[in-house]
């Protein structure tokens, strides 16, 4: 038995070494007077933030390289990039920065949105969405599309009817509109239990991204860390240890695929 155990506690300290990468998690990159939701952060900060990675030798990669990676065990120095909501500045102040510092992102549209705004945030202000010709111009330059649902609605209510068509209807339309295979999911607010994970894992997802580390961690349900304008030096390096030990508290297989 104590043997069984100490083979369980390795295997807990060999994934949690390696296998859980650290994902930023990031929505608007624009300048701003009025964020009550805290989603936006300006494009200087950007800047900052992606140079203060590149200083500590890491690289911004989208999840689905990022997964590879892992897989391939060539993930050491990747931190995956994610973008919620598919806002259009990704294209004016996101794209270019990414460029320069050769790294790439996954962004979860809103795939019946497309065009539009962010009609789901009623006291925030109203900021324009990719539109189609936009999410093609993001892929042809490299970043990965994924989906954030069709009308960004919660998985976690609803009937299972409402579940597959927010599933399966989104990633047909942005797979129509970005000319990729859409494999990634982004469960809009962040709302995440059993049956959701199931269904995104039904509706042939290969990973989707969630928020808090749970014990419904795990490849379908990957703990993202949320990224803001106030954060500079200490706070990044704060939340990258604070990431470490979320996830060393987390399930043991919670990344492994």
């Amino acid at each position: 038995m104590s043997e069984m155990v100490g083979r369980k506690s390795r295997q807990r300290t060999r994934l949690h070494g390696g296998r859980c990468p650290l994902i930023l998690m990031y929505h608007s990159v624009a300048p701003y007077d009025h964020d009550p939701y805290l989603v936006t952060v300006r494009p200087q900060r950007f800047d900052e933030q992606l140079r203060w990675l590149r200083r500590r030798g890491l690289r911004g990669t989208s999840v689905g390289e990022l997964l590879g990676a892992l897989r391939a065990g060539t993930a050491r120095g990747l931190v995956g990039l994610t973008f919620d909501d598919g806002y259009a500045d990704f294209v004016d102040h996101v794209l270019p920065l990414l460029r320069r510092y050769r790294f790439t992102a996954s962004v979860y549209v809103v795939a019946g949105r497309i065009g539009g705004y962010n009609a789901w945030d009623d006291a925030g202000t109203a900021k324009p969405l990719l539109t189609a010709e936009q999410v093609a111009t993001v892929a042809a330059a490299g970043m990965e599309i994924g989906s954030h649902g069709l009308w960004h609605t919660s998985l976690t209510s609803g009937s299972a009817a409402q579940r597959q068509t927010e599933l399966l209807d989104s990633r047909w339309l942005l797979q129509e509109v970005s000319g990729q295979d859409v494999a990634g999911f982004c469960y809009p607010y962040g709302d995440v239990d059993a049956a959701a994970v199931s269904a995104v894992r039904a509706a042939g997802y290969r990973y989707a991204c969630a928020i808090r580390p749970s014990r419904l961690s795990g490849v379908h349900a990957l703990p993202r860390t949320y990224i803001g304008d106030r954060d500079r030096t200490l706070r990044l390096l704060a939340k990258r240890c604070r990431h470490r030990i979320g996830t060393a508290m987390a399930i043991p297989d919670m990344c492994d695929s």
